[in-house]
């Protein structure tokens, strides 16, 4: 596969784990499928392209900024830098809908906040934890 297949595979399972995440919430077999084969293959993909580029010295460049831009110049670790926001963006959309549940917090409440992960990661936890202190009036809500 060339990098751009792979990107794309990759972006598409993506899509269909967020898909599942808003729109399937209560399926039985929701974890199955978006922890336990999207994630895990966008893991593994992952450690190919790091294992596959992994060179003496790499560790080296995640001390400075311009030392991980250096490593962003080598399109298969600009593509293992995407897919692991897909993996870990995911995986924090699976936090919020399983931490909604355990804090009695209505789905659609927190599709937003889904959203706002798929597209910013970050942004997404933090408008899920603002949404959940404000509705359960409790900052440490029960993690679920």
């Amino acid at each position: 596969m060339t990098n751009e297949q792979i990107f794309s595979a990759c972006s598409t399972a993506a899509m269909i784990g967020w898909i599942i995440l808003a729109f399937l919430p209560f399926w039985k077999s929701r974890d199955k499928y978006v922890l336990g084969i999207i994630i895990m293959l966008l893991s593994a993909t992952y450690l190919w392209l790091i294992t596959k580029n992994f060179t003496p010295g790499v560790m080296e460049n995640f001390s400075t900024l311009a030392g991980v831009k250096s490593l962003f110049q080598n399109e298969e670790m600009l593509l293992a830098g995407w897919v692991h926001y897909l993996a870990f963006d995911l995986f924090v959309g699976v936090y919020i809908l399983r931490n909604a549940r355990a804090n009695a917090i209505n789905h659609w409440i927190t599709v937003p906040s889904m959203l706002l992960s798929f597209m910013f990661g970050p942004v997404g936890l933090l408008v899920y934890t603002i949404t959940r202190t404000v509705i359960t009036r409790k900052y440490l809500a029960d993690a679920g």
